[in-house]
């Protein structure tokens, strides 16, 4: 077997480079495997399907402008009928909440730099979040950030799900299996090797498998600073607090938002690190211990709460920066990575893969520029810090 390009993932990463490739290059013979089409436990699948403008550093601002743009008019974007004709986006913002005054210098800092990139972030005093919120205690903030528009929540496996599916109607070719290994000869990968269907000769391959980008680096004999990050989420019922118009909040210890007449909710392990690829064991703990104290004290609407289901999923980490790495290593100039997003990879998929299929087509950036995230910095160790990361 052969192909142009190997995609190995074939979750919203991997199909976001297969539709870009063949949609700029009608034609291209690109295959891509994913071992999981059920994507029962790929990050995609579990993540908060969030989407905001405000990050600290604009090149994150701008892959999101690129990302709400491409959800707001999926279908068009997509250029096929998939049936799909919308991702139900629901714009309630993102509430970033500020307890000192230095917290918020750092948000009106980011809020002008993220205008400056087409956001439209508001900087609110304590009574303005009062007024807008009135079911929140407000008496120990300084202030707070929010996104008026371009933020919210939206339909993530209809995004994969069109992604893979205008794919198909371009030629791009799934199947269900596993890379085994990658074949490294004179500097460059020139195929790879699957669990059931061999050896597949290839001129360029792409690393899009999410928290396992690590293991596929190794088997071309590089490494990668990306590790799975357990998160436990909660979907939990407030009968006396219903706000469906409730924005994504993010508190000091955790972060909420609305699910129809639920809330989903999550914090970061205080004891934060990597995980093995096959623990999705919740952490119940993270509840009782850290989450509710404090979402009660922010909302004493929260006072009588029922945890009703949780699921856990991976963050596909990227331990130096928290920002993706994207683009071809300098190692072996024909594979691409488009790995390590922490969280934020799903709102940032459509301009991510555009820009990586842009890079294997016409050897640079062109609608976005992602040098700043480029392999080079992995390699040097010199980090780009990404401090918005939820």
């Amino acid at each position: 077997m052969q192909a142009d390009v190997v995609v190995i993932g074939g979750s919203v990463m991997g199909a976001s480079v297969a539709f870009w490739l063949t949609k700029l290059h009608p034609g291209l013979d690109v295959l891509v495997v994913e071992r999981d089409p059920s994507f029962a436990r790929a990050s995609t699948a579990l993540s908060a399907a969030g989407i905001r403008q405000q990050f600290t550093t604009p090149v994150n601002v701008e892959l999101s402008r690129f990302g709400i743009d491409f959800i707001k008019n999926f279908e068009h974007r997509l250029g096929h009928d998939v049936g799909i004709p919308s991702l139900g986006l629901r714009e309630n913002g993102y509430l970033f909440l500020a307890t000192t005054g230095s917290a918020l210098a750092t948000l009106g800092d980011v809020a002008t730099m993220q205008r400056n990139h087409g956001a439209a972030t508001e900087i609110w005093g304590p009574d303005q979040v009062a007024q807008r919120y009135p079911w929140l205690n407000t008496a120990d903030l300084t202030g707070a950030s929010f996104g008026p528009r371009d933020e919210g929540f939206f339909d993530n496996m209809g995004l994969v799900t069109g992604f893979r599916a205008a794919a198909r109607a371009q030629g791009v070719r799934f199947v269900t299996d596993t890379v085994t290994a990658i074949t490294v000869q004179s500097g460059r990968v020139t195929g790879v090797t699957l669990g059931q269907g061999g050896d597949v000769a290839c001129s360029r391959a792409v690393n899009a498998a999410g928290p396992r980008a690590a293991e596929v680096m190794q088997m071309a004999g590089l490494d990668l600073a990306v590790e799975p990050r357990k998160r436990t989420v909660f979907v939990i019922d407030a009968p006396n607090a219903r706000h469906p118009e409730a924005p994504l909040l993010v508190d000091r210890d955790y972060w909420i938002r609305p699910e129809h007449a639920q809330w989903i909710t999550a914090t970061v392990p205080a004891q934060d690190g990597p995980c093995a690829q096959d623990d999705f064991d919740a952490d119940f703990a993270l509840w009782e211990d850290v989450i509710w104290p404090a979402l009660w004290h922010r909302a004493p609407g929260f006072d009588a709460v029922k945890v009703v289901r949780h699921w856990v999923g991976h963050y596909e980490y990227n331990a130096l920066d928290q920002n993706a790495v994207l683009g071809p290593h300098p190692a072996l100039p024909n594979l691409y990575l488009i790995n390590g997003f922490s969280g934020h990879g799903l709102q940032q998929a459509p301009g991510a893969g555009r820009g990586v299929a842009e890079h294997i087509l016409f050897g640079g950036w062109r609608s976005l520029d992602l040098s700043d995230l480029s392999v080079d910095r992995m390699v040097a160790g010199k980090p780009f810090l990404e401090l918005a990361v939820v």
